[in-house]
């Protein structure tokens, strides 16, 4: 690791400036969703138990820098209070954070309003990231899910304070090392979704990485009308048909086996329950005008599981069908279901991430048993992209 943990800093009697994402779903004024809120308490209460003043940086929305009291953290105020079992105080300006109240200062934890408000931030402006280090002694980034942003508090700023990865970081970063850069092989990777033109670089980093890349969802109708199939009214994109075939020749040259599905359940309507039937697919598939695929069939599901069996790492990014409704979400149950076996069974490092990839391992009831679910979208995917995240560089030597 070329980064510090909290472990290696001294933090009793100093102030630590805390990178935090708790940009959780709001509606009327309460948080509907405490996930992102409960992953930053170990690394805030770690801070307090050495002794340590956490001082909270995160944003809310995109305010566009301008103070926007709709998407104030005091909404956000109460659960985090709740989860971290401390008292938080929300300090509302800079100006405030600068000149702290007896009250600022008696609290266990004081959370800064929205970073946004400030044009300084998505500018990665050094004047403010100098005035916001001033407010601290030590800088601590546990929202990797805004790393891939040179804002302001994820990039200027740790490099002006001694720096370390918080827990969730850590967590997430040790992660990803272990599934990308330094797998236990074979390793492989279910990648699915709706469209390839959202994932080529993925793609193009994965094929050099893996020994087995399983595409699924529109992105698989994509590849096999790429080789020659009709697919109906499947969603597929045409103009990505070239690369496709480019994707498929890089991965025979770098030795990278694609598994696309070898049948699909077809219906003539997306909905749930719609009349369906099981047909073959390959490059002499022709399907009528009015049919499209909705999701892997069940020889596709036994290839699947077979070489997820196979495999001694997993990454997962995407469903392998219309995974919203029934029953098309079969093949994406099946295969998360077969992941989550031999993940509690000790035989597999299986590392997720993506919103919808969260939402279907929730729904197979697999998520709990995968070794690493990442929650942070677009960090994730420019990491497994292969692409260096400037909130990370900047905590590497620090």
């Amino acid at each position: 690791m070329g980064w510090k943990t909290l472990d290696q800093m001294e933090l009793r009697g100093k102030r630590v400036l805390v990178r935090v994402d708790i940009n959780v779903p709001v509606e009327d004024g309460r948080v509907t969703d405490a996930t992102r809120i409960e992953r930053i308490v170990p690394t805030v209460r770690d801070i307090v138990a050495r002794g340590g003043k956490p001082i909270l940086i995160a944003h809310f929305g995109r305010p566009k820098g301008k103070v926007n009291l709709d998407m104030s953290l005091a909404q956000v105020q109460p659960a985090l209070q709740s989860a971290l079992g401390l008292d938080v105080v929300l300090v509302e300006t800079l100006e405030g954070a600068e000149n702290l109240t007896a009250e600022a200062l008696s609290a266990d934890v004081i959370l800064l309003e929205n970073i946004r408000f400030y044009p300084g931030e998505e500018a990665n402006d050094p004047a403010f990231a100098r005035r916001l280090s001033a407010l601290g002694d030590i800088y601590c980034n546990d929202a990797f899910s805004a790393a891939h942003r040179a804002h302001a508090s994820t990039e200027a700023l740790a490099r002006m304070l001694p720096a370390s990865a918080g827990r969730l970081m850590q967590a997430e970063l040790q992660a990803l090392e272990k599934a990308l850069s330094s797998p236990q092989r074979p390793v492989g990777a279910v990648v699915g979704g709706a469209k390839v033109s959202t994932k080529i670089e993925l793609l193009e980093n994965l094929v050099k990485r893996l020994d087995v890349l399983i595409i699924g969802g529109g992105m698989a109708n994509t590849f096999l009308a790429a080789l020659g199939a009709n697919l109906g009214k499947s969603l597929q994109e045409p103009d990505f048909f070239d690369t496709a075939r480019d994707i498929m020749a890089q991965a025979r040259e770098a030795g990278c086996r694609i598994l696309l599905p070898s049948d699909g359940l077809v219906a003539r309507e997306f909905a749930a329950g719609a009349a369906h039937k099981v047909c073959q697919l390959g490059p002499q598939t022709r399907l009528d005008d009015d049919q499209m695929v909705l999701d892997a069939g069940p020889d596709s599901i036994a290839h699947i599981r077979l070489a997820i069996e196979g495999l001694k790492t997993l990454i997962w990014n995407g469903p392998l069908g219309a995974f919203e409704i029934a029953p098309f979400d079969t093949a994406t149950v099946a295969a998360a279901r077969a992941a989550a076996r031999q993940t509690r069974d000790g035989t597999l490092i299986s590392v997720a991430g993506g919103g919808d990839t969260v939402a279907a391992l929730n729904q197979a009831g697999a998520a709990d048993d995968f070794t690493y679910i990442s929650t942070a979208g677009g960090a994730f995917l420019e990491w497994m992209e292969g692409k260096t995240l400037p909130g990370v560089a900047a905590l590497e030597g620090r």
